[in-house]
């Protein structure tokens, strides 16, 4: 395989499926079934999922919301709404899983700590990291990838509804072309919108890879994993 230890990064945005608002539960389905095919091939597994589905810090403040921290600590609870959700799906499929939270809800999850998460990885458990950093003003992509740093994952792999990275949006512009591969330095310079810039330049200047995919096409997940080009990979 090529890595043993990935961080799967989902959007909240993602579990929509058809919905306007909340999760739908044949996607939330296909994710726990496309995670738990690249469980059974030994790979180590830790999840930061979003909660833009239900609520975002940022569209709070634009809808009105005047105190942008409580709008984000907001946020951060609805990513553990689907962090729930996505825990109680892997193990309908038979996969053993941790929620840990940045934010104190021991009735429901444990609170982070960098060695028992590892631990837990190594015990062939799926770790879901939910409430983000535990901190306003940091972006979920952030969370991914300070995560990923801590527990000394391979790669981050960040599943979207499209195959890739392009040079324009593909769903207005037609002429946009797929990247296979890029430099972090060449993604800054055309501004191509991979994650927010906190947590790029982490991922840089760590040298950790991210690979951005579609997480709705069947089997992706387990072919990135196997060393199939899949894809967009950012190095």
């Amino acid at each position: 395989m090529s890595y043993k230890r990935i961080l799967l990064k989902l959007s909240g945005e993602a579990l929509l499926g058809d919905k306007e608002f909340g999760i739908d539960s044949s996607v939330l389905s296909m994710y726990a079934k496309e995670i738990k095919s690249v469980v059974d091939l030994d790979i180590e597994v830790a999840i930061v999922i979003g909660g833009g589905n239900i609520f975002r810090g940022v569209s709070g403040v634009e809808g009105g919301m005047k105190d942008r921290a409580n709008a984000d600590y907001m946020g951060m609870l609805a990513t553990v709404i689907n962090a729930m959700a996505l825990q109680s799906a892997l193990e309908n499929e038979g996969v053993y899983t941790r929620l840990t939270s940045a934010i104190k809800m021991e009735q429901i999850a444990e609170p982070f700590i960098r060695r028992r998460a590892i631990r837990h990885l190594e015990k062939g458990r799926v770790v879901i990291f939910g409430a983000g950093t535990g901190n306003p003003y940091f972006t979920t992509d952030t969370a991914a990838s300070l995560r990923a740093v801590e527990i000394e994952a391979d790669v981050i792999l960040k599943g979207t509804r499209v195959d890739g990275i392009y040079s324009a949006d593909p769903e207005k512009d037609a002429s946009a072309t797929r990247y296979n591969e890029i430099s972090f330095t060449n993604a800054i310079k055309r501004n191509l919108k991979v994650m927010d810039m906190t947590a790029f330049t982490l991922c840089q200047e760590n040298a950790l890879p991210i690979i951005v995919f579609d997480m709705n096409k069947p089997g992706n997940l387990a072919q990135i994993v196997k060393g199939d080009s899949i894809g967009t990979l950012v190095r």
